[in-house]
């Protein structure tokens, strides 16, 4: 008997070793990093940090130096390193600079391709990822990111079927029958009779996607859904800029933002959803009409973050967690860089470098500034810092390189 017991612990303590727990956020960062308030990234940390994805999904990116400034300076603090998909300028519409982006743990996951769907609005794009089990049977997740036609009407509801067709029609390429699919984005459905979300839940499409929330109803101002609302965090738009810049208004009474899965994250024994892990990601449920960050608006989701929420973006983010039941391989230790922008390396005026100091040495304790020639123009030391503002109003216009002594790091700026 007591063989028996020891053998069964065993057993039990391997298989709980051998799970990871994969983190996935869908968020519209809400035009990154141009709207206001200024510098973003930092606000997006800290409410990165109290989550710790490993799959990181967006819209509303304008640029690729916002993507940057989410990589080295919002995912800064996560343990594992991370990376990103290549950013690539909407081809459906080139007047709108807003794209979908994608990060990813890279002890968690392998991005293998993407791809870029063209629409009648907006691109849609499709990554490809591959989980880095330690087994010679893959798994491979395909991740579709978009952000579908806004507003009321007949009109606007058959251009967001259109684009979710781009999506179903891509399904029929994947011809793997256990690829696990996610489709993530903000696809501004009104009500679950729509038909871009009948759509997407199509029980004849070539691979069948569930809600996991499983929350059919007409979702706008309805009370008994509140839970589900991801639009807009703020009552009032008033010190947010002007315009379509300063973001929707009118309180927390939409859900427009969605994480859809395949069917076999319900059944799979190998790559499972984590149950009632879907959350409208700040939403304590008793928020309807109001601020996100409303003092009365208590449960779950503390105070400190709902105020992050409601500065960085009119739409809350939507979480969900899986459980991967195998191991993962082992890879060789990757090191995070030493310095990074934590401002846009595109200045007239300065910018602002984010230092690893743990990484340091006496010997590389300070930072050359060089012009596009080669010549040396600047050297500032470091002196213990994490963050470090250097002046460039003396810099002529043009492109600047700034190395770490002793490494081989460099990093580009353009003063403007």
């Amino acid at each position: 008997m007591k063989k028996l017991f020891t053998i069964a612990f065993l057993f039990i303590s391997i298989s709980i070793f051998s799970q990871e727990t994969i983190n996935a956020m869908f968020y519209n960062v809400f035009k990154f990093p141009t709207s206001l308030p200024q510098n973003r990234q930092f606000i997006l940390r800290d409410i990165l940090d109290e989550y710790q994805p490993d799959l990181f999904m967006i819209c509303e990116l304008v640029s690729e130096n916002g993507a940057d400034l989410i990589l080295n300076t919002s995912l800064q603090n996560q343990v594992d390193t991370f990376a990103r998909a290549n950013f690539v300028a909407d081809t459906s519409n080139t007047s709108d600079p807003l794209q979908t982006m994608v990060f990813y743990n890279t002890r968690k996951l392998t991005l293998i391709s993407q791809k870029t769907l063209p629409t009648v609005y907006r691109d849609i794009n499709r990554y490809s990822f591959q989980l880095n089990v330690d087994s010679q049977n893959p798994i491979y997740l395909e991740v579709f990111v978009a952000h579908l036609k806004s507003s009321t009407g007949t009109a606007n509801q058959q251009t967001r079927l259109q684009m979710v067709q781009e999506v179903t029609n891509e399904l029929k390429l994947l011809t793997n029958p256990d690829t696990f699919v996610l489709f993530a984005g903000d696809f501004n459905f009104y009500r679950a009779t729509e038909p871009g979300y009948q759509e997407i839940l199509n029980p004849n499409n070539a691979i069948v996607l569930v809600d996991p929330a499983n929350a059919p109803g007409s979702w706008q101002n309805n009370a008994a859904l509140s839970h589900l609302h991801t639009q807009s965090t703020r009552v009032s738009n008033s010190g947010f800029g002007g315009g379509t810049n300063s973001g929707a208004s009118g309180g927390l009474d939409d859900r427009f933002d969605f994480i859809m899965m395949s069917e076999n994250f319900k059944t799979s024994p190998r790559f499972s959803y984590v149950t009632n892990s879907y959350k409208a990601y700040g939403n304590n449920g008793d928020c309807l009409d109001k601020d996100v960050k409303d003092p009365s608006c208590t449960g779950i989701f503390s105070q400190t973050l709902r105020n992050n929420l409601y500065d960085m973006s009119d739409h809350l983010p939507v979480v969900m967690q899986f459980n991967l039941n195998e191991s993962l391989r082992s890879k060789s230790f990757e090191t995070k860089p030493t310095i990074w922008f934590q401002s846009s390396n595109v200045t007239s005026s300065s910018i602002v470098l984010g230092v690893n100091q743990s990484q340091l040495k006496s010997s590389n304790d300070r930072l050359k500034i060089y012009n596009v020639t080669g010549h040396l123009v600047g050297e500032v030391p470091i002196n213990n810092q994490t963050s470090i503002s250097i002046d460039t109003n003396h810099l002529s216009n043009g492109m600047y390189f700034i190395k770490l002594l002793g490494t081989t790091e460099v990093l580009k700026f353009i003063k403007e």
